[in-house]
């Protein structure tokens, strides 16, 4: 299988990258250009991917997606010490429908998915995340998605879709894959009554805005347990961006968001990270600068995964056996990087969608509480989940 569907970086980017400084990002990534075409992705552990769709916008009025300005400022900014090869695959050009640009956006991220890179994909609307979603049809049996957004993006299932209601197409449609999705940032005004209590019901997770800003630490191990992260432009407040982008007074500002991309990147799970709905315009620079830092954080922090797997490994872990009424929490605690974990056990009597027991990352706030009677919201939507 070959990138079929991709087209070179804009030479009014490349042109501009020409004058920039040896040490920039723009001088150490692999680019696809016209003239040499698509670059070799040995030893590439990140590449980055525009796709210029948007048609399935419910505010879609015509207006085209363009992605130079991005990458003109990312291309200027400084990489980290970092030990990991980048590139840059140009464009998902629109179809001649919308269904066109989901099958290229679908088939390249497979192809990355099983050549073990990591994209990063620039949109274009949200609705985006449902190929890339698809994409894992063959790469994993359950797959889990966190989508930093003021919305659940649940909206009604039974009508075609669109970048507020995706979700709704990934809970329905076959193969059933989807094992937990967890919404980082929502606002209660912007999500109804009857949306927030089918979150409860399908026992998701949901954080508020208020919640996550107060601690920020409560996104790492839900990060963590991603496979796919999704985030909405429209969850950072109006005052950091520039007009065309402006949304709500309320939101994470640059340096949260920023944090948030960077507990993303450490995760060794997320295998795919998407920025969507970037509204651009001329002299834009604000927008452009915050999007290419949310990427150079999220970078930064792949470049910081540390390997762990504490069922095979009994040396450099703790386990802490907690009971609570009926039940036995089994808590796992990291000698290495001090991050926690708990147990969801197997049950071979009931319809599991886990077929083995499994780990859980939590904090260490979960742990206290359970030492204190109580058990941790995570583990239990975990639990229900995973037996009903």
């Amino acid at each position: 299988m070959t990138f079929n569907f991709l087209s070179p970086v804009s030479d009014v980017v490349l042109a501009q990258n020409e004058l920039l400084l040896p040490q920039t990002l723009g001088k150490k990534l692999k680019i696809h250009t016209k003239a040499h075409g698509l670059p070799d992705l040995d030893n590439v552990k990140i590449a980055i991917i525009g796709v210029l769709e948007n048609r399935n916008d419910v505010n879609y009025i015509g207006a085209e997606v363009n992605l130079d300005a991005i990458r003109t400022v990312f291309y200027n900014l400084y990489p980290g010490n970092w030990h990991t090869n980048l590139a840059d695959l140009g464009d998902i050009l629109k179809g001649d429908s919308v269904e066109d640009t989901y099958f290229a956006l679908r088939t390249t991220i497979t192809i990355l998915l099983e050549k073990k890179i990591i994209p990063i994909i620039l949109g274009g609307s949200q609705d985006l995340t449902y190929p890339i979603y698809r994409a894992y049809d063959s790469i994993a049996p359950m797959v889990n998605v966190v989508n930093v957004d003021s919305n659940f993006d649940l909206g009604d299932s039974t009508q075609p879709i669109k970048n507020n209601s995706y979700l709704g197409k990934i809970i329905l449609e076959q193969p059933y894959n989807l094992f937990n999705y967890s919404t980082i940032g929502y606002q209660t005004y912007f999500n109804s009554q009857e949306e927030i209590d089918l979150m409860e019901k399908l026992y998701f997770e949901a954080y508020r805005l208020g919640e996550v800003s107060n601690a920020i630490n409560l996104v790492e191990p839900v990060m963590r347990d991603a496979h796919i992260v999704s985030v909405d432009l429209k969850v950072i407040k109006a005052s950091e961006v520039s007009k065309p982008q402006k949304y709500s007074p309320n939101g994470f500002d640059g340096k949260e968001i920023c944090t948030i991309a960077r507990y993303a990147g450490i995760s060794n799970k997320v295998g795919s990270f998407g920025i969507y709905e970037y509204q651009n315009a001329a002299e834009d620079h604000v927008t452009a600068m915050l999007v290419a830092q949310i990427m150079w954080y999220f970078i930064e922090g792949v470049n910081c995964r540390v390997s762990e797997n504490v069922l095979d490994d009994t040396v450099n872990y703790q386990k802490f056996n907690v009971l609570i009424d009926d039940d036995e929490l089994v808590f796992y605690k990291s000698n290495k990087t001090g991050r926690w974990w708990i147990e969801i056990p197997f049950l071979p009597d009931v319809n599991n969608k886990l077929k083995k027991h499994t780990l859980l990352p939590c904090t260490y706030e979960d742990y206290t509480e359970a030492m204190q009677g109580k058990i941790p919201e995570r583990w239990y939507k975990a639990y229900k989940k995973n037996t009903y």
